[in-house]
């Protein structure tokens, strides 16, 4: 079976598809790009070949609570499960989370996603916009 997504397979995100190790992130950190965009901080870096594209989510204590950081990690990686197949090429991305995620709700943290991909320019050029985006 494939490391990445087919296109009728169902949406998930497989352990072949998690950024895991300190220095993969390090990597993104220092080679990658990086744009704000309300809710969320958006590093990417293109990965290599046939390489499936692979999540990294970052929750600062300064979220909040446990609670407030799970809620965040969980709103975070199921944006990126909802649209992983819409990327123009493979991806390394690490989304990091800001304080104002605690308030959001998963349509919001969407709209924001969305619109941090379009200005990235990572959706690829035919891709309609989002029609419930808030930005």
């Amino acid at each position: 079976m494939p490391a990445g997504p087919t296109p009728h397979a169902p949406l998930r995100l497989s352990r072949a598809c998690r950024l895991k190790q300190g220095r993969d992130f390090t990597r993104l950190k220092t080679q990658g790009r990086r744009l704000v965009c309300g809710c969320l901080i958006l590093n990417w870096l293109p990965s290599g070949g046939d390489l499936p594209c692979r999540l990294g989510v970052v929750t600062g204590r300064k979220i909040g609570g446990a609670v407030v950081r799970s809620r965040a990690r969980r709103l975070l990686r199921e944006v990126w499960r909802r649209n992983q197949r819409r990327f123009a090429q493979p991806l390394d991305v690490v989304l990091v989370a800001r304080q104002s995620i605690a308030e959001m709700k998963l349509a919001d943290v969407e709209g924001d996603y969305l619109t941090a991909l379009r200005r990235a320019r990572l959706l690829p050029a035919d891709e309609p916009g989002p029609t419930n985006s808030h930005a």
